[in-house]
C-alpha cells in the first residue's frame, strides 16, 4: 500500500480472523495513523490486544449484521477492508439465511455505512466458491459481489469506490484444511480426505494481503480482482503434509461434504473476455451502463464460446515436492515442526 496509509485511519472488519491479523500487521509496518479491528468475539480482541501491544490498534466490538455498530466504527475512517463473513461451506448449508444476513445484508451495510461516512475505498473479500456457486457460501459471496457493484452502478458520484477481491483457499487459515491435516497427524491420527482427487487453489496469507493492497492501489469503481494462483489436489496436499512432518503418507476417504465442488472456478470465461491482466492478477471490471436497454447501441463484443474459465482442474498444478517445499515456507508450519516430534501413525 505504500505511503497512502501513512497516517490513515483504515477498518477492518473480521479484523482477529487470520486475514485480519496478517493485514493489521501489515498496516502497523507500513506506517498507518491507526487500525480499528471490528468483531464480535471480544476474547479473540483481547488475545490480538495483548499479541500486537501497539497504540494505534483500537478494538470494537460489533456485527456487520448491525448497521449503527458498522455506522459507529466508520466515523473518519479512510479505508475499509472487509473480511468479516461466514465461510464454512457445510455450516453454510445447513443455515443458508444466516450466510445471507452476515455476507450479504452485513456487506450492505458495511457499504452503506462507508459511503455515508465518507470512506474513500473498500475492498470487499470474495472466493472463488462465488463462481458458478453450487453451495451457500459460495452463493451468498457472489451476491456480496453483486451488492459491491451495484453500488458503483446506482451511485457514479460518491467518493467511496468499492471494489472486491476473489481468491481460493488460505493457507492455515482458521478453518481450513491445512491445520485439520495437521492437528490430525500430530494426534497419530491417519487424515480424512474427501476426495484425493479433488483440486483447490492455494494462496498464502502474504499473498491474500497483496492481492488487497493491489487492489486498493488499482481499484476503481465496481472492479473484481482475481488471483492468478497455483493449484493442486487434496491428495497432493495432505501427501506433502505427511512428507513435511516425517510420518507415513496414509489417508481415508469420506467422501465429500455438503455443498462441496469437486474442482473450483477462481474467473469464468464470460470475465476473462473482458478481464485486463496485471501479471499475478486480473481486473475485471462491471458492467456501469445504466438501466436503459431501449438506448443502447450495438456493442462489438467478445465471442467468449472459445474462452475457458480459470479453474482450479486445469490451472497450473503444484506436485507433492513443490508443495512440500511452499509449505514448509508458511510462518504457521514452521511454528508447528519447531514444537513436533515424529511420530507413528496410528
Amino acid at each position: 500500500m505504500g505511503a497512502s496509509t501513512v497516517g490513515r485511519r483504515v477498518l477492518i472488519t473480521g479484523g482477529t480472523g487470520s486475514f485480519g491479523r496478517a493485514m493489521a500487521r501489515c498496516l502497523l509496518d507500513r506506517g498507518v495513523g491507526e487500525v480499528r479491528v471490528f468483531s464480535r468475539d471480544e476474547a479473540k480482541q483481547d488475545v490480538m490486544r495483548r499479541t500486537l501491544a501497539d497504540g494505534r490498534v483500537g478494538y470494537y466490538i460489533g456485527d456487520v449484521r448491525d448497521y449503527d455498530s458498522v455506522e459507529r466504527a466508520t466515523r473518519g475512517v479512510d479505508f475499509v477492508f472487509h473480511a468479516a463473513a461466514l465461510k464454512q461451506v457445510p455450516s453454510c448449508e445447513f443455515f443458508p439465511l444466516e450466510a445471507i444476513r452476515t455476507n450479504v445484508l452485513g456487506s450492505a451495510n458495511v457499504i452503506e455505512a462507508a459511503d455515508r461516512n465518507g470512506v474513500g475505498s473498500v475492498v470487499v473479500l470474495s472466493t472463488d466458491k462465488a463462481v458458478h456457486p453450487i453451495n451457500a457460501m459460495g452463493l451468498s459471496k457472489a451476491m456480496m459481489e453483486k451488492v459491491a457493484q451495484a453500488h458503483a452502478r446506482n451511485r457514479p458520484r460518491s467518493g467511496t469506490v468499492v471494489s472486491s477481491v476473489r481468491y481460493g483457499n488460505v493457507m492455515y487459515s482458521r478453518g481450513s484444511v491445512i491445520p485439520l491435516f495437521i492437528e490430525q497427524i500430530k494426534a497419530g491420527v491417519v487424515p480424512t480426505v474427501t476426495d484425493p482427487g479433488m483440486t483447490r487453489f492455494l494462496i498464502s496469507l502474504a499473498d491474500s494481503v497483496e492481492l488487497v493492497e493491489h487492489a486498493f492501489q488499482h481499484a476503481r469503481a465496481g472492479d473484481v480482482f482475481v488471483r492468478k494462483a497455483a493449484a493442486c489436489t487434496i491428495g497432493d496436499l495432505v501427501a506433502a503434509l505427511c512428507q513435511v512432518f516425517e510420518v507415513p503418507v496414509k489417508y481415508d476417504v469420506i467422501g465429500l461434504r455438503h455443498g462441496e465442488k469437486r474442482d473450483e472456478t477462481m474467473a469464468s470465461g464470460e470475465e476473462l473476455a473482458r478481464a485486463e491482466d496485471f501479471g499475478d492478477f486480473y481486473r475485471v471490471s462491471a458492467d456501469l451502463r445504466e438501466l436503459n436497454y431501449a438506448s443502447r447501441v450495438a456493442e462489438e463484443r467478445v465471442d467468449c464460446r472459445y474462452l475457458s474459465d480459470f479453474n482450479s482442474s486445469t490451472a497450473r498444478r503444484l506436485d507433492v515436492p513443490q508443495l512440500v517445499a511452499l509449505l514448509r515456507t508458511i510462518p504457521e508450519i514452521r511454528a508447528e515442526l519447531a514444537s513436533w516430534a515424529p511420530a507413528m501413525m496410528l
